[in-house]
């Protein structure tokens, strides 16, 4: 079974999908930690973000892999290669970085790729941007996962404070505004919730509810398939 959460930056999806993944012993993909590797690569090497070819062409020489600790089923680490970039991949420069990174075609249909390889005939809980509608658009459960402006710059300030990173409130919902006018305006697979997607606002929801509307969506829909 396919579980697909999607939602906009800040919104929350990626902790709910962790613990949700727990919770229900499925395997755990984060789609977007694979874009934000690509977007160390690039920045790294001095790629210019619009030029698809050469994107694409260190899709393949860096492979982008998970590593686990010893007894749990959620990744823990993100590898560039061999480079652990689990803490690069959350700095505001790749924050910036992801969006046009990821807008190109070529770059999605060789991410999408793995993503689907590595998803194949497993329980999974992905999490992304265009999961319910590009990458498993015949997921058993699709969840559109949000929150206000306010609400997911609120969180993005504290969870950077908790990392010691830049925790300027307005700068972070200022970025969030053009991350989410980047998503849902980008010609390649933007940002939307699929047809067939449940949306669970989450702004005024603890962390325990949303995870609990989560696990009670894929259970059901599991008895429903028995």
């Amino acid at each position: 079974m396919i579980i697909a959460i999607d939602g906009p930056a800040g919104s929350g999806k990626s902790t709910v999908a962790k613990c949700a993944a727990g919770q229900l012993n499925f395997h755990y993909l984060d789609t977007g930690a694979m874009y934000r590797a690509l977007a160390v690569c690039a920045v790294r090497n001095g790629i210019d973000f619009g030029d698809e070819t050469a994107l694409v062409d260190v899709c393949g020489k860096y492979p982008i892999t998970f590593g686990y600790k010893e007894g749990e089923v959620l990744p823990s680490k993100v590898f560039l290669d061999k480079d652990d970039v689990s803490d690069s991949i959350r700095t505001p420069e790749i924050d910036k970085a992801v969006s046009p990174v990821s807008a190109h075609q070529r770059v999605r249909d060789a991410l999408v790729e793995q993503q689907r390889r590595i998803a194949q005939g497993e329980d999974y809980v992905v999490e992304g941007r265009d999961i319910g509608t590009a990458v498993f658009p015949s997921a058993e459960v699709k969840i559109f996962i949000t929150a206000s402006p306010e609400e997911r710059a609120q969180r993005r300030a504290l969870q950077n404070h908790e990392r010691g990173m830049e925790d300027n409130y307005d700068k972070i919902y200022q970025a969030i505004l053009v991350r989410d006018k980047a998503d849902t305006e980008r010609t390649v697979s933007p940002l939307r919730p699929a047809d067939d997607a449940t949306i669970i606002d989450t702004t005024n929801m603890t962390l325990e509810e949303v995870i609990e509307a989560v696990v009670t969506l894929a259970r059901r829909s599991w008895k429903d398939e028995r």
